[in-house]
């Protein structure tokens, strides 16, 4: 039997269909009623519809694309007369699977300049997805994200802390995530399926935390009328965290003690103990050693919950955070709020590189917040931010803490480097893949110091 093939004369292609065949981004037109008229190679590939299914059919039958309909990039530039670059989306293909692109399209012209139709690129960004997510996954362990080397240390223990079932002490200013750390533990631990209680010990007068925190029984005072259950009781099988614990008073240490040598407590106004497997984590921003040595936290508590041990950086010494915090935010805030804001300017993030944060994270999720309030759509700029960090607009770019957001990236980035190779120059710009006279000539600029001796253990000085 012969095959069809060979009895087919091979067809010739004009140079532009040649061209159109040989590159690897998708690309079709349509007439005025939306029918695909042409239909690439590479279509074919990143769809799995082959061109002989697609060409007369509607586009939006082939593509079934989060695009069609009202946002439909194609439509836009048919009636704006304006192409649109580089627009993220996705497609389904023939079996099934979500393929992330981004299109272009223009207006399609005849010879005498009367438009016939329209044109679009689409490009599959399936390996720039997965490389993506590989980077965010380096960035994030649960909810927290970082890719600051003090806050990376923290990561690496976190999975080895959250198997173990021993108390954990979680240290850090005001507004740095010390709940959040508490609940990334939480959740990676074997007891991820149970409670998760949190209380605020600072909040609390010493009588009503107690009562919080061991429940108590129908009469044991004035208006107890029934038997409540407090925090160790609600936190079984699960996790209890306690935190700002500096600020508790002696006598309630004395209890609180009992409760992480014995694994007992007894609700006020009972007779009986009552038992608690809840995991403990503890937090506060005090200094507890020095609290200690003042007397005001018990010394025998303190090593009770100093087992395990995680410091949270403030944010100033992690600025390099920013743009991924601010992504985070912006992302939850859109769907809080149901705006499409699509990011922040570069001299609004410049302002927010310079700021000192003595809020920590907690202060720069209230600025987005409040920043949404004013940006409707777009992008975030310097107008929309608070007063108090537009005040110090005016002085960004005239000093090492007011940068611009590019050199403060390249600091965080060189430093990063050369801690890694333990301050070797030429091994750090190998990593950076630069020349070492571009390094230095970097390190010039950015006002980078060395230590007195680099990783070949020979004083080193930039001149």
């Amino acid at each position: 039997m012969k095959s069809r093939r060979k009895n087919k004369k091979p067809s010739i292609l004009s140079p532009t269909e040649a061209i159109l065949e040989s590159i690897s981004d998708g690309v079709f037109t349509v007439d005025m009623d939306w029918s695909i008229t042409s239909f690439n190679r590479a279509a074919e590939e990143i769809t799995g519809v082959s061109r002989r299914e697609a060409i007369g059919r509607r586009c939006s039958e082939v593509f079934r694309s989060s695009m069609c309909g009202a946002d439909c990039a194609l439509q836009q530039t048919l009636k704006t007369n304006k192409p649109v670059i580089g627009k993220s989306g996705y497609i389904i293909d023939s079996d099934g699977n979500r393929i992330p692109i981004s299109v272009s399209t223009a207006v399609l012209k005849n010879s005498e300049g009367s438009v016939i139709g329209g044109a679009e690129t689409f490009r599959d960004l399936s390996d720039v997805e997965a490389l993506r997510r590989e980077l965010e996954g380096k960035y994030m362990v649960g909810d927290l994200v970082s890719r600051s080397p003090l806050m990376q240390k923290v990561f690496e223990i976190l999975p080895a802390i959250a198997a173990s079932p021993s108390t954990v002490l979680v240290l850090g200013e005001t507004g740095t995530g010390k709940e959040l750390i508490a609940r990334t533990i939480h959740e990676l631990s074997p007891v991820c399926h149970g409670p998760f209680v949190a209380v605020n010990c600072s909040a609390l007068p010493d009588t009503l935390l107690e009562s919080e925190l061991f429940g108590y029984k129908a009469g044991a005072f004035t208006g107890a009328n029934k038997d409540k259950p407090g925090r160790f009781s609600l936190a079984r099988g699960g996790t209890l965290f306690l935190d700002e614990i500096g600020g508790i008073s002696p006598a309630l240490q004395v209890r609180l003690l009992r409760v992480l040598q014995e694994r007992t407590y007894e609700p006020l106004g009972s007779t009986r103990s009552e038992t608690t497997d809840a995991r403990i984590i503890v937090a506060t921003n005090m200094d507890l050693t020095e609290q200690t040595r003042k007397g005001a936290f018990r010394e025998d508590l303190y090593y009770r919950v100093n087992v395990v041990r995680v410091e949270l950086p403030p944010l100033r010494r992690r600025k390099e955070d920013i743009p991924l915090l601010v992504g985070q935010f912006v992302e939850r805030f859109n769907l809080l709020q149901g705006k499409a804001i699509e990011g922040i300017e570069a001299e609004a993030l410049s302002l927010l590189m310079a700021h000192h944060w003595p809020g920590n994270v907690r202060e720069l999720k209230n600025v987005i917040e409040r920043s949404f309030i004013m940006c409707r759509e777009g992008l975030i700029g310097i107008g929309h931010l608070p007063e108090e960090l537009k005040a110090h607009s005016a002085s960004v770019g005239t000093g090492s803490d007011a940068r611009s957001f590019h050199d403060l990236i390249d600091t965080q980035s060189i430093h990063t480097a050369l801690e890694r190779n333990a301050y070797n120059r030429l091994a750090a710009a190998k990593e950076l893949g630069i020349h070492k006279t571009t390094l230095f000539r970097r390190m010039k600029k950015l006002g980078i110091d060395l230590p007195d001796r680099d990783g070949r253990s020979r004083r080193k000085q930039i001149q």
